[in-house]
């Protein structure tokens, strides 16, 4: 348990003094952010912040995985290891992003193809790499079969696994994306998130199929490869976001750009695919999900009727249009995602408890 707490510490303590440097790094470099013409008027002021600020909660993350292993002695999972491979790869994807929008001064940066295929390319990877490495009870990193609170239903397969993780860590990752558009409130949503599975993974390891002779009903436990493990990286990105959003929360000192959102949407997506919670996701991260599908419906509304429901789309910039403050929508949002969590949390330990 020791290695949760230090995961966490660690995490805050490096980008609270590492995202000063960073910002101070990128300003000089004049890597800033480019704003949309059609946007929020009050967003003009923002351009040129620096942006790919995701640099930062990534490198933190993953030093503060490694230096709680290094001082607790305790060794480096796959679970841990290939969660944190998706986020330093979909990260990349991101970075690549944004450094073309610096470089060609413009608010795209890959091309959607170019983009898709490097998220395709780690996607597939973590895939593929999470139904191997079986533990001594045959545990994988990953399962076949689909998840809400444990596994259910019968085995998809290998090739619709591949196919069904492909899309969480696509939808998660542009969730995350689409949902960066207001200082710190991706930040924030995500380091409830991130507290939520670092409560889920250790009450996993508690109650362990692992340990089922000590507990009280050995039927009611969770098949999951590395839980312990999966909390240590939760806490890492939670005590790494909340020092980010030290600097992230407005007025923005930097912005953590498609480097830090496509790493944190990919991260969500692996934790859920690893800890046998794929569809509870979507309700912890009900904010995410939100956001996501108010694209979509004003983007099919267009289509379908040449009508738009909201006046612009995300749904942060529609509460904008309406004269909501910048703070007022971020603190309103929080509030939201929050109660997504409490009844995230809710039903997991609800289906726990049927089960006993």
């Amino acid at each position: 348990m020791k290695q949760i707490l230090f995961a966490g510490v660690i995490g805050l303590f490096l980008t609270l003094i590492g995202t000063p440097l960073l910002i101070k790094l990128l300003a000089r470099k004049g890597y800033g952010q480019y704003i949309r013409d059609d946007g929020p008027r009050e967003h003009a002021s923002k351009r040129g912040t620096p942006t790919m600020g995701g640099i930062a909660f990534i490198l933190a993350t993953v030093a503060a995985y490694f230096l709680s292993k290094v001082i607790t002695g305790q060794a480096p999972t796959y679970s841990g290891l290939l969660v944190l491979g998706l986020m330093v790869g979909m990260g990349l994807v991101g970075f690549l992003d944004d450094y073309i929008k610096i470089v060609k001064r413009r608010s795209l940066g890959l091309r959607a193809k170019a983009k898709m295929a490097g998220q395709l390319l780690g996607g597939i990877a973590f895939a593929v790499l999470s139904l191997q490495f079986a533990d001594a009870r045959g545990n994988t990193p990953a399962s076949t079969k689909l998840s809400f609170i444990t596994d259910f239903g019968w085995t998809i397969g290998p090739v619709l696994f591949v196919v069904w993780a492909l899309f969480m860590i696509l939808a998660m990752s542009n969730g995350v994306n689409l949902t960066d558009g207001l200082d710190g409130l991706a930040t924030g949503a995500s380091v409830l998130v991130f507290g939520a599975y670092t409560f889920i993974g250790v009450w996993q390891f508690q109650e362990s199929c692992a340990n089922a002779t000590t507990l009280t009903n050995p039927n009611a436990c969770f098949e999951v490869r590395d839980p312990l493990d999966l909390a240590v990286v939760s806490s890492a990105l939670m005590g790494a976001c909340l020092g980010f959003l030290w600097w992230n929360t407005s007025p923005a000192k930097i912005f953590m750009g498609d480097t830090g959102s496509l790493a944190l949407g990919g991260v969500l997506a692996g934790l859920a695919i690893c800890s046998r919670t794929e569809l509870l996701i979507a309700i912890l991260g009900g904010l995410f999900v939100l956001i996501t599908m108010s694209v979509v419906i004003q983007v099919g509304s267009f289509r379908l009727t040449g009508k738009r429901v909201f006046r612009m789309a995300p749904l942060q910039h529609h509460f904008e249009l309406k004269g909501w403050s910048e703070v007022l929508v971020v603190v309103r949002f929080w509030i939201i995602q929050g109660i997504c969590v409490i009844v995230g949390l809710g039903l997991f330990y609800a289906g726990w408890a049927a089960d006993k």
